[in-house]
């Protein structure tokens, strides 16, 4: 159940940096809500997920699922550019987090 939360709050660190980006340094109302809303859950389920999986391997796929999560939101929706060395770079680092989950079972 643990790495179900951590992936969770993973795509919510994904959520509230995307938000923390619309909301124009918090002037924004609706953007400023969904940042602070999905940060509290985000953090929450980071710390819970921490009770079972160690610290830096929770930290890294943490931090993994929500950058490749933003880049990604923000090539769909235009805010920036596409391109295959962008994808390929995301591929490594989903590889590189999959490695993470595979290599932390095994100790």
């Amino acid at each position: 159940m643990s790495w179900v939360v951590l992936i969770v709050s993973g795509v919510l660190e994904a959520v509230w940096a995307s938000a923390l980006g619309r909301s124009e340094g918090l002037s924004k109302p609706l953007p400023s809500i969904v940042f602070a809303v999905a940060l509290v859950l985000s953090m929450g389920g980071l710390a819970l997920a921490m009770r079972e999986i160690p610290t830096g391997t929770a930290y890294a796929i943490w931090v993994g699922i929500g950058a490749a999560l933003t880049v990604i939101w923000a090539m769909v929706t235009g805010a920036e550019p596409f391109t295959i060395v962008r994808l390929l770079l995301i591929a490594g680092l989903v590889g590189c987090v999959i490695g993470l989950k595979l290599t932390g079972d095994a100790s």
